[in-house]
């Protein structure tokens, strides 16, 4: 009996002792029957206050008028436990949040005794839970408020829990559409197949981030260009628990970018262009000067073969000079050209046995002309320019073999498109496709692959020109320029042309020349003495210089000596060790840019193979004729153009003689100006010279003259605004532009001003003049 007394009495001081919790006793109707320290310390009333109260004191005013108090009771009563939170009051009125339990009290029989009641005081708790929900509250508004981000969370398993505002306005998915699927809905179908959700998950759980980019697909199916973030979220004992995804559509910015890289490689490429075409201008004056001076000292070397046969080597070189100017004018986009309207399709068919000569029988060839092509207005010995040099750089690109693909179609190019190209119009176009399956470029490459003598082949193995002159040209006939490449995937150039609404016209005929000779170097391998004395023969009569050698060995002494050689004839059946084709493999070694023609008797040898030529050799079978012996050398040598040989100018008319015209020449260049004036008193014209612009009005308001020899580029004002004056003021006076643009006067027609390309002829310079006078006055008669 001590000893119960004993445990009840410790009992009754420890929960009296209690601070922490207010542990008391209710009667059987709700009225405190004990109280402890902790219901005193946070509640404030003493025993005598408390004991004999009813305990809804302890409530607020509403809790106790919804009659709370005595549910708590019933609820006890029923259940055996009543638990609950909420406000209650002190003894100074003052509130705080409780945490309480009221447990039965029942004696032996099952008789209610009264409630035991606990009570803790949990402000500090319910502060601390209201503030995190008012935060949670507030971040979910934040992130749900975010238009311009999607911004959701994942399960671990890529499933979509959470979805906000900025993922329906980006992605257009509701909240009910995406939550509880997965999250690789987004994602192309390419990327799907190869994985990329699952690497993303992967790399956010082993990393604990994912930074990247790509395209994603919205609702409609449209596609967008993505920044994406992937964070993995992990518990407090580093459990994954899920991610969150925080996508942004960056498509605009990196179409802006795009857009400014575009821009200032078009502005690059201007201003390289505008050099490009200053330096060209310069250089057709300096050729000018040189090819003029040579065509006056020819009749004072006639009867001087050496002289003449130097005087001939220097116009060739005049003519390289030219050719390379008229590459640099392309890229310029401003060489003359010669439009018309035309279907380009039969221009490239006409061509397609010239492109399978040029990329050889290792590369398959195939020409794709789409069905009522449309017409569009281009120059076709350009065209055709083009077309040629774009195989060839395909051909380069596939040293194994490959195929070339050359397509012509029709197309729209709409204002999505040109909104991401530059200088480009909405509308049709014909499109000019030239694909091969070579090695490709690289990115950097590509950057720079239309830059004038850029190039990536060794030296000597080409000028860099090429896709240059086919980009100016397509831009100078007012089209589009494309490349898409792919290092190992080969590389396609396309061209839009616009399109010509108008009928096509009638392309001249082209002149069939005979084949001539040349002042080419050629070294004759032949071991055959009377053989070799014939084909020696032949190859002086028409004006070649000719080396022989009866073995291969003397013909490689005769290389490397240092003998230039321009083409190398040779049997394919040698006496000796050294074989002819081990022959021309170390000559191509001393000289590569030598020509190498073969002759042969034998039907089967060692430059056939298969029945077919090896790649790259040229065979001229005996026997042969001289016509076409010639024809074939000149083939591998190209065609030889001299300035001697003018292009065909339109005659000037019998009833005008030059004997009696006064001509003015308006040309700063001081070397120009009395190469002009020597060739026009040569010819019997008077001539009088003007540097400048104002010279020449000064000139013309005091003396009469013809014509005036006008020069497209003055210090003081463009030859073109001075032509006009000259007309306005003196219609009398017909007009030669003399320009190193080319026929970039392109308001000459309305001056009917004839347009001569620096460098020209003395012939051409007078018949222009000629013809322009007749012009004049017949329109003055007609008037």
């Amino acid at each position: 009996m001590t000893s119960d007394f004993t445990t009840q009495r410790r009992m009754q001081l420890l929960i009296e002792r209690v601070a922490d919790y207010a542990i008391y006793m209710l009667n059987p109707d709700g009225t405190v029957a004990s109280w402890n320290a902790g219901a005193r310390r946070f509640k404030g009333y003493t025993e005598a206050e408390i004991l004999g109260q009813h305990f809804s004191r302890f409530y607020t005013p509403a809790d106790r008028a919804a009659g709370l108090p005595e549910r708590a009771l019933a609820t006890a009563l029923d259940k055996g436990r009543f638990e609950a939170e909420g406000w209650r009051v002190r003894k100074d009125g003052s509130h705080f949040w409780a945490s309480v339990v009221i447990d039965p009290i029942l004696d032996d029989d099952g008789q209610l005794l009264g409630f035991a009641k606990i009570t803790r005081d949990i402000s500090d708790k319910k502060l601390a839970r209201e503030a995190l929900r008012r935060s949670e509250e507030q971040f979910r508004l934040l992130v749900d408020s975010v238009i311009d981000y999607a911004i959701y969370m994942l399960s671990p398993e890529g499933l979509v829990t959470t979805w906000n505002a900025g993922a329906r306005n980006i992605k257009g998915y509701a909240a009910d559409e995406v939550i509880g699927t997965h999250f690789g809905r987004f994602y192309t179908d390419e990327d799907r197949d190869n994985g990329l959700p699952d690497r993303v998950l992967a790399t956010a759980r082993e990393q604990g981030r994912y930074h990247g980019e790509g395209v994603r697909v919205r609702k409609d199916g449209s596609r967008f260009r993505a920044d994406v973030v992937v964070d993995a979220i992990r518990d407090a004992d580093g459990r994954l628990v899920g991610f969150a995804k925080i996508t942004r559509d960056v498509t605009q910015r990196v179409q802006l970018e795009e857009a400014r890289q575009a821009l200032q490689h078009a502005q690059r490429l201007e201003a390289v262009g505008k050099l490009t075409g200053g330096v060209a201008h310069d250089f057709n004056n300096i050729l000018q000067v040189i090819g003029g001076s040579l065509q006056l000292l020819g009749g004072t070397v006639a009867g001087l073969p050496a002289a003449q046969r130097h005087l001939q080597m220097a116009l060739a070189a005049v003519d390289r000079g030219a050719k390379l100017s008229s590459q640099l004018l392309a890229f310029a986009r401003r060489q003359p050209l010669q439009p018309y309207v035309l279907n380009p399709g039969r221009v490239v068919r006409n061509m397609e046995d010239l492109v399978r000569r040029a990329v050889g029988e290792h590369v398959e060839v195939e020409t794709v002309v789409s069905a009522s092509l449309w017409n569009t207005t281009l120059d076709p010995h350009q065209l055709e320019n083009v077309v040629l040099n774009l195989a060839i750089n395909a051909r380069d690109a596939m040293p194994g073999g490959g195929k070339l693909t050359v397509e012509l179609s029709n197309t729209m190019l709409d204002d999505t498109y040109v909104s991401a190209a530059h200088e480009v119009p909405p509308g049709q176009y014909v499109l000019l496709a030239i694909s091969d399956t070579g090695t490709g470029m690289t990115p950097e490459v590509r950057e720079r692959a239309i830059e004038p003598f850029f190039t990536t082949k060794g030296e000597g193995q080409g000028t860099g020109l090429g896709l240059s002159m086919a980009f100016g040209f397509v831009k100078q006939s007012g089209g589009h320029f494309r490349i898409y490449s792919e290092v190992g995937h080969g590389t396609t150039i396309k061209a839009y042309f616009p399109r010509a609404l108008e009928a096509e016209q009638t392309l001249p005929e082209p002149v069939a020349n005979e084949a001539r000779g040349g002042t080419e170097t050629i070294l004759v391998v032949e071991d055959d003495p009377n053989v070799q004395a014939t084909v020696v023969g032949m190859l002086s009569e028409l004006g070649y210089q000719v080396l022989r050698a009866d073995n291969a060995e003397s013909a490689l002494a005769v290389l490397k000596a240092g003998v230039r050689c321009d083409l190398l004839f040779t049997d394919v059946v040698m006496p000796g060790k050294l074989k002819s084709t081990e022959m021309v493999r170390q000559a191509r070694a001393l000289l590569p840019d030598m020509k190498v023609l073969y002759t042969s008797g034998y039907t089967q040898n060692a430059i056939i193979h298969g029945g077919r030529l090896d790649p790259g050799v040229e065979l001229l079978s005996k026997p042969y004729r001289r016509e076409k012996l010639a024809s074939k050398v000149r083939q591998l040598l190209g065609a030889k153009e001299s300035m001697s040989e003018p292009a065909p100018v339109a005659p000037a008319p019998p009833q005008v003689a030059s004997a009696g015209l006064r001509v003015l020449l308006i040309e700063d260049d001081a070397q120009a100006r009395e190469l002009y004036r020597d060739i026009l008193l040569a010819a019997g014209f008077q001539a009088d010279e003007a540097a400048t612009a104002q010279d020449a009005l000064a000139l013309l308001a005091r003396d009469r003259y013809h014509a005036a020899v006008v020069d497209y580029s003055l210090p003081d004002l463009d030859g073109l605004t001075l032509a006009r004056r000259i007309v306005e003021r003196h219609p009398g006076v017909a007009i030669v532009f003399a320009s190193g643009y080319g026929s970039l006067v392109a308001g000459a027609a309305d001056v009917t001003a004839r347009v001569l390309t620096k460098p020209f002829t003395d012939l051409q310079l007078k018949q222009a003049l000629l013809a322009a006078v007749a012009e004049r006055r017949d329109a003055s008669r007609r008037a």
